[in-house]
């Protein structure tokens, strides 16, 4: 996804994919267990194919390792592999093919099994990102702040970054979560001036759909408007697909992608057809439509068109009827019941 970014990004390499600003690209994670393989891979197939652009897995175990290249055969997006505590599966993972590691290096223990898996790393080429987040944080520094403030979440993160630089490695990549949005909004912007290693953005801990897409709208979205962030990712309770719907929803929001966008009216007393159901229609049936348009799905004529004038194609009820229109000027007039295929069709000539 194409969007201008003001930092000075410390350009590090994920896969095929560069990380330096001039892209912000979509992340999600698998939540198959990770002894499904067979699940596993065909979620990563489908997350890919919904536009997914970094897929991430747990490694909680050395059986789990055989999940990667179990899913690299199958798709071409890069993978991450997440690991806590236990540096040998951070090798293995490495050994596997793995594209990107995320694992914080002061929870490994001593400072030869970070070197052991910084030399993995290095010998490949593989990034590795440092996650910190409210419910990780150490005990001493929630002893210094009180509780997870941002001061504290950027501490914790540089911490773990002057271990990695330490030992010579900068291929590093930065989130810095929390559930609280004020709190991962600000500790991101303090990252942002701290550093310049890419910056992958996200809420964790977001919600349901409902909620969740609200807080990471408003944490992930801020801070694009920023120009700070990298990469994105939607925690939500619910399918990883809707993740990556959700991510590319928020970069047309702010006018950081292309893609399908459609307005639509609140409805009054003059509509006169479904246009609820019918803007929920036209939302589904365009999803997965690769085309830089605006669509306009309005309930009356009286204010519609002119009120969507700049839209690419649009439709205005009527009294049991519908208009469709292109940039302010009526091409048709259709019955309810061809509303939708009729702006389907006109969409398809664009």
């Amino acid at each position: 996804m194409s969007g201008e970014n003001k930092r000075n990004v410390r350009p590090v390499k994920v896969g095929g994919l560069v990380l330096d600003g001039k892209k912000i690209y979509i992340q999600s994670m698998l939540n198959v267990p990770s002894t499904d393989i067979e699940g596993s891979v065909k979620q990563a197939v489908e997350l890919e194919k919904a536009g997914c652009e970094i897929v991430r897995a747990a490694i909680p175990n050395i059986e789990a390792v055989k999940l990667i290249p179990a899913i690299k055969e199958k798709i071409s997006i890069p993978l991450v592999a997440d690991i806590h505590f236990d540096y040998r599966l951070a090798i293995a993972a490495a050994e596997a093919g793995i594209d990107k590691i995320r694992i914080n290096p002061g929870n490994i223990g001593s400072m030869d099994r970070v070197k052991a898996v910084v030399k993995a790393c290095r010998e490949r080429n593989i990034p590795i990102r440092i996650g910190v987040n409210g419910g990780s944080l150490e005990k001493e520094l929630l002893a210094k702040y009180g509780s997870p403030t941002a001061e504290a979440l950027v501490e914790s993160a540089m911490g773990h970054v002057r271990i990695l630089e330490q030992c010579d490695f900068e291929d590093i990549v930065i989130s810095i979560k929390s559930s609280d949005v004020p709190t991962m909004i600000k500790a991101y912007r303090l990252c942002a001036q701290t550093c310049n290693y890419p910056l992958h953005l996200g809420v964790t801990e977001a919600g349901t759909e409902r909620m969740g897409l609200i807080k990471s709208s408003i944490g992930i979205g801020s801070l694009l408007c920023d120009g700070i962030g990298e990469t994105i990712r939607v925690s939500l309770t619910d399918e990883p697909v809707k993740e990556i719907y959700a991510a590319k929803d928020i970069l047309k929001a702010i006018g950081k992608s292309g893609g399908v966008r459609i307005v639509s009216c609140p409805t009054c007393g003059r509509t006169r057809i479904d246009l609820i159901g019918l803007a929920k229609k036209v939302e589904e049936a365009t999803k997965d439509i690769d085309k830089d348009i605006k669509i306009a799905v309005m309930g009356c004529v009286v204010n519609g068109i002119g009120e969507s004038g700049n839209a690419d194609i649009g439709i205005a009820g009527g009294d049991g009827c519908a208009v469709i229109f292109s940039h302010g000027e009526k091409l048709r007039k259709v019955s309810e019941e061809e509303a939708l295929p009729a702006l389907l069709a006109e969409i398809e000539k664009l």
